[in-house]
């Protein structure tokens, strides 16, 4: 069996992030972007600040924060 220097694995690692998000990026931007325009989107609530984000910010935040799960196990 081959085992792969550090630095490699990392790149790999980081090459399949990558191409997980650019697989996922257009079913999280449907998603925002349904969120976004949906009608029972909630108000927002006094006191609390509120990110301003683009639906495009909010796609790519939505895939970042999902897809490490996909690296778990």
């Amino acid at each position: 069996m081959r085992t792969m220097a550090p630095t490699a694995r990392l790149h790999q690692e980081a090459l399949q992030f990558r191409l997980i998000l650019a697989a996922t990026y257009p079913f999280f931007l449907a998603a925002a972007a349904y969120h976004r325009l949906s009608p029972g989107r909630a108000a927002p609530r006094a006191g609390v600040p509120t990110p301003h984000r683009s639906i495009f910010g909010e796609a790519r935040a939505m895939a970042v924060q999902a897809i490490p799960f996909a690296f778990m196990g």
